[in-house]
This record gives structure tokens, C-alpha cells and sequence, in this order.
């Protein structure tokens, strides 16, 4: 099928020179084929949808989730990471079942088609019912099932096991929308022996790895006094940076363990608001930019943020790093923009197709309304969107050439069902 958008603003993506005032996007099949100024000729008026001078972007991309967690939204704010786990978060996580976490994730799957985002990493339990989400909901994503190894030997095996089962099933499948990676959960919540043998399976799978890093002084400091190192050099040490890797949060560093990540090319899933709010710091944002390291921005769970507007987190990001460090050229709007599209593609290893708007890359875009007194004077489009707008005023999304929301309605899925559904699940939760 073809679909040629016109009449329309586009930036293609960060890096452009300034954005296209009167254009064209036209798209066959899954992919872009040729973006352009002007009006295209030669194209049937059945193919043509007049845009009437809305901005088109790629879409964004959240490298770091548990959509389930959404469920879990308003209970535990305002206390600390550990308080927060292991009084909030984990007595009420056990008692979830496929169905509470389906509903769940399909939850946050509504929640990111109206606010832009396109793209998702997500690491949690009961990946198959997140996986049927994605077919369902027609979004791309980077899926693992998240493994805790503080439990006996033979739930370790278990969890690796199915960790290795889900990941081999589901890459590269519904579209090749859903690509998978492997996800110890982290350096404190996997004991050595298990972490080496997580990293062995990633490896002999040619697959990435996503854990949690760094995100508290506590974890740091006690990991320190268990291991005589810091969480990067232990971790540099067990292999799990000698492929492909992705970390999120990267709070407390120390300047060599900055210098290691960057020589191991790992990259970073910025969790500003969520570390915010959960009072875990403020990532060392400067020093990672000058070592050229990949950073791209992940709202975290609902249950931490509690949010999955990633227009919220470009604006925190491009703001917050200003003030730290009182340089207000530190982090630019184009920067922060970056962050949530090419560099959210380079981390999730998939920049070949995704992250901005190119001919020969699939077609995952967001419509903007930018008839409103925000965007107005109509002008320095990127600044509104990075410093004014916000994720409801995105129109309609685009996803691998198909259309997923229009006009705020979304086309591949019941958004009132899913909404009572997951009260009902919140519900049975609480009951249990």
C-alpha cells in the first residue's frame, strides 16, 4: 500500500539542517521511500493525505520499561529505591498472574501510542502476554524477560531458562517489530556465578544485554564492600560489556567507570524523571558527553515516574543539566530531541531502520498538532517541541507503514476495554 503525506513540516530526525517548511512523506509498505519539498507529482489523490501544515518526526523511542508496573501507579511515591522495592513494589509484583501483567502492558502500550512514543525496551516477567500485547497494539519493540537471581538455585535455572526460551522464540518476529535481548536485572540482585552464566547464554546467543546500573549510592556502596570494586569494573570483569549492552540509569560513576563504558561502546538509557522522583541522583550527564557515549532516554515504570510521555523526559533532560551544571549550552534542544529518536535507536541496536525519517528506513512516525497557541509564533518548530509541547498533542502514529492512531483514536486496539480491564486487574491485585 502507499500512503503520500503532504502539505506538511517535517524533521527528519536530529542533525537535519533546520526542518522542511512545505513537504512531502511518501511510504510503500513497511518502509519510507522518498521525502521531499514541495508537492509530489505523478501521485493518485486515493494515496494522498493533506497533513495541512502539521509537523511529521520519527517517533520516539523508550529504551527502558516495565510496562506491567503501570498498574502499580501512585502507590509507594515519595519514599526512596529500596523502601520503595521491597515494601511497595515486590510484595505486590508476586502476586501478579499473565493476565494482570497483559492488561497491564497493554495499558502502557495506550499510554505511549498518544504520547509518540513508537518504539519500546521492556524487561520484566510474563513476557510472552507483553509480547501478544505488541502484536496487538502493532508497536516495535525490544523485549526480556528481566531475571532476579535471589532465589534458590533451581528458580535460577528456571528463570535463565525461560529468559532463554522467551528471547529465542520471539526475535525478529511480528513483522519484525519485536526483537528480544537478555536481562539480568542487575549487579546486586544476581549473584556472581549466575550473572557469569547469563552472560555466557547472551553471548552463545549473539544477543544484547539490558540490566539496571548504578541507580543508588546504597547498591554502589554495598556491592563495593562485597566486592572491593565498583559495579562497572565488576561487571567489565565478568564480560557482561564484551557485546552488545545496554544499561539504565548509570547514576553513581566514578571518571574511570565513564572511560570504561565509553571504551566498551555501552550504551546509556537516561531514567531522569524517574530517578527524580525516586531520589536516586542525577546522572553525570557532562562527563558522559564528553567521552561520546550513546545516550538515549527510557521513562522507567509508570510506577516510578509516573509517566510515558517522552516529550516530558526531552524537556526534563534538556533542563535539569542546564541548571546542575549552570550551562545553559550543556544539553540543546536538538540534543534532547536526539535522544529520543536516533540515539534511542542506536542503543536499542536497531539505527539501520529506525530513528529518523530516511528513504529506505520503515516508516515509524508521529503527526504533531501544532495549530495551537503553544506552537505559536509558528516558527522555531524543534524548540516548541522539545521546550512546549507534550505527548496529547500528538495526532496521528505511524508504525512499520501502518497507521496505529489517528486523530487521537487509537486503530488497533479497544482503548475503553483495555481501560476498564486494567481497574479490573487492579482490582483482583489488591484482593489478593
Amino acid at each position: 500500500m502507499r500512503t503520500v503525506l503532504y502539505n506538511a513540516r517535517i524533521i527528519p530526525g536530529p542533525g537535519f539542517d533546520g526542518a522542511i517548511q512545505h513537504g512531502y512523506v511518501i511510504v510503500e509498505g513497511e518502509n519510507i521511500v522518498r521525502i521531499g519539498e514541495g508537492d509530489p507529482d505523478g501521485e493518485s489523490e486515493e494515496t494522498r493525505i493533506n497533513l495541512r501544515g502539521r509537523i511529521v518526526l520519527p517517533g520516539f523511542i523508550n529504551t527502558h520499561n516495565h510496562t506491567p508496573m503501570i498498574l502499580l501507579r501512585g502507590i509507594g511515591d515519595d519514599l526512596p529505591l529500596q523502601e520503595w522495592l521491597e515494601k511497595k513494589m515486590w510484595p505486590l509484583e508476586a502476586k501478579y498472574t499473565s493476565e494482570i501483567a497483559y492488561w497491564g502492558s497493554l495499558l502502557a502500550q495506550v499510554e505511549m501510542i498518544k504520547s509518540g512514543t513508537t518504539t519500546f525496551a521492556d524487561m520484566y516477567d510474563n513476557m510472552d502476554r507483553v509480547a501478544e500485547g505488541v502484536v496487538e497494539s502493532g508497536l516495535r519493540a525490544v523485549l526480556s524477560r528481566g531475571i532476579i537471581g535471589l532465589c534458590s538455585r533451581e528458580e535460577q535455572k528456571r528463570k535463565l531458562a525461560e529468559g532463554v526460551r522467551f528471547a529465542d522464540e520471539w526475535n525478529q518476529t511480528a513483522n519484525g517489530r519485536i526483537r528480544t535481548m537478555i536481562s539480568p536485572h542487575s549487579a546486586y540482585t544476581c549473584p556472581e556465578g549466575f550473572l557469569r552464566e547469563i552472560v555466557e547464554k547472551a553471548r552463545e546467543m549473539n544477543l544484547p544485554i539490558h540490566t539496571h546500573l548504578s541507580e543508588t549510592k546504597k547498591e554502589v556502596e554495598d556491592l563495593k564492600k562485597q566486592t572491593g570494586k565498583g559495579t562497572v569494573y565488576y561487571l567489565d570483569e565478568l564480560g557482561l560489556f564484551d557485546g552488545p549492552s545496554l544499561v539504565a540509569h548509570a547514576v553513581h560513576l566514578e571518571d574511570g567507570e565513564i572511560s570504561l563504558l565509553a571504551e566498551k561502546n555501552v550504551k546509556i538509557s537516561h531514567n531522569l524523571i524517574s530517578n527524580l522522583k525516586l531520589g536516586s541522583g542525577i546522572m553525570p550527564l557532562k562527563k558522559m558527553k564528553n567521552h561520546r557515549l550513546t545516550i538515549s532516554l527510557g521513562t522507567d515504570s509508570a510506577a516510578s515516574n509516573n509517566s510515558l510521555d517522552l516529550f516530558e523526559e526531552m524537556r526534563g533532560v534538556a533542563l535539569l543539566h542546564k541548571g546542575v551544571e549552570e550551562d545553559p549550552t550543556l544539553v540543546t534542544a536538538e540534543e534532547a530531541f536526539g535522544m529520543a529518536t536516533m540515539e534511542g535507536a542506536k542503543a536499542l541496536f536497531w539505527e539501520e531502520e529506525i530513528g529518523s525519517l530516511a528513504p529506505g528506513k520503515k516508516a515509524d512516525l508521529i503527526v504533531v498538532n501544532i495549530n495551537q497557541s503553544h506552537f505559536t509564533p509558528s516558527r522555531h518548530f524543534l524548540s516548541h517541541l522539545v521546550y512546549a509541547a507534550r505527548g496529547g498533542d500528538v495526532l496521528h502514529m505511524m508504525v512499520n507503514g501502518r497507521w496505529l492512531m489517528w486523530n487521537r483514536e487509537i486503530l488497533t486496539m479497544d482503548e475503553e476495554r483495555i481501560l476498564y480491564e486494567a481497574e479490573r486487574a487492579f482490582d483482583k491485585l489488591l484482593a489478593m
